[in-house]
């Protein structure tokens, strides 16, 4: 019986652990997203400053990402 109840706490703490590391990469991957907006955003201010007629191209393009995963997120 004592064997029987170890095998079982291994697996229901081996459970919790895949449940730990599913929620911790899904919360990277939310982060990662935003930050690369975010990111693209402040590149392409910084390409409008050096260049106005690429950094209209970079701010236009920046843009277009963020509404494509506006649309993604409505589906």
């Amino acid at each position: 019986m004592n064997k029987v109840m170890k095998a079982m706490r291994k697996g229901q703490t081996m459970v919790e652990y895949i449940i730990i590391v599913a929620l911790i990469a899904v919360s990277l991957i939310a982060v990662f997203t935003y930050l690369s907006r975010a990111i693209g955003k402040k590149a392409a201010g910084a390409a409008d400053a050096l260049s106005q007629e690429e950094g209209t191209k970079a701010k236009d393009a920046a843009d277009g990402i963020d509404s494509q995963a506006i649309r993604k997120l409505g589906e």
